[in-house]
């Protein structure tokens, strides 16, 4: 299992914001995905890319061995034209994440340690879900019905945290929509979730449920803030792992 963490933005580099006393959000998310047995990760770099890369030379995150991709359209294209440029690290099983999505550990072993579907979303649940929400709906089983900002109020169950995980026919079938979207003229201002979304409609995508599970997106100022103040502390893996199989998916 490898990991691909798009931290392609056209702004300041978040990923290099401290979140935990000194670490950065990338350093917690590398150091995150090496308890958790991901031994190496690609993260996709844009804006600033150099002095991501002079950080990720300098401070080393132990068990995890770090290459960068830098996405030279950075200015002009959103996460989907991100995702295509990193299409050849999906060769084999993956986790995929948002440079700019934090979380405990129990929340990636549900991908982890989970069923082993080919396409799998978390998502979280809450009372309201406002415009900014990359909202889903989902069937009984937790099969994903659809995945976007725009859904109907009536439709969502819950929202996408940023973490998706990808085994056997996963990787090529995602990687395949890739090809065949960034054809399309629309493609550079898309989300690679309107891939997923697509795929949902000709095959099975499922989702895991990380609800009571800490995770933060930071898109804010105030988000940064508060995800500082609530981080946790981190637990002994098989203590999460037991925990994680006893609440099941």
């Amino acid at each position: 299992m490898k990991a691909i963490v798009l931290s392609a933005g056209q702004g300041e580099p978040k990923c290099l914001l401290p979140v935990d006393g000194q670490r950065t959000i990338l350093e917690t998310q590398l150091a995150t995905l090496a308890r958790c047995g991901v031994e190496r990760a690609t993260v996709v770099v844009g804006f600033g890319a150099a002095r991501v890369e002079r950080f990720l030379a300098t401070r080393p995150v132990p068990g995890m061995a770090v290459e960068t991709l830098y996405n030279p359209f950075f200015e002009t294209s959103d996460n989907l034209a991100t995702c295509w440029l990193a299409r050849h690290e999906m060769d084999e099983p993956f986790v995929l994440l948002n440079g700019d999505t934090l979380f405990e550990d129990q929340v990636l072993l549900r991908i982890l340690d989970g069923p082993p579907s080919p396409i799998a979303v978390t998502i979280d649940h809450k009372r309201r879900y406002d415009d900014d929400d990359m909202k889903v709906s989902i069937d009984d089983d937790g099969r994903l019905l659809a995945i976007g900002k725009t859904l109907k109020t009536e439709m969502v169950n819950g929202e996408s945290i940023g973490l998706l995980g990808f085994r056997g026919a996963g990787p090529k079938i995602f990687r395949e929509a890739l090809e065949q979207t960034i054809r399309q003229p629309e493609a550079l201002r898309a989300w690679y979730l309107s891939v997923v979304n697509e795929l949902a409609q000709e095959t099975a995508v499922d989702t895991r449920s990380v609800r009571g599970l800490w995770w933060r997106e930071v898109d804010a100022p105030e988000d940064l803030e508060e995800a500082r103040r609530s981080f946790p502390g981190r637990q002994p893996r098989e203590a999460l792992r037991l925990s994680a199989a006893g609440a099941g998916s």
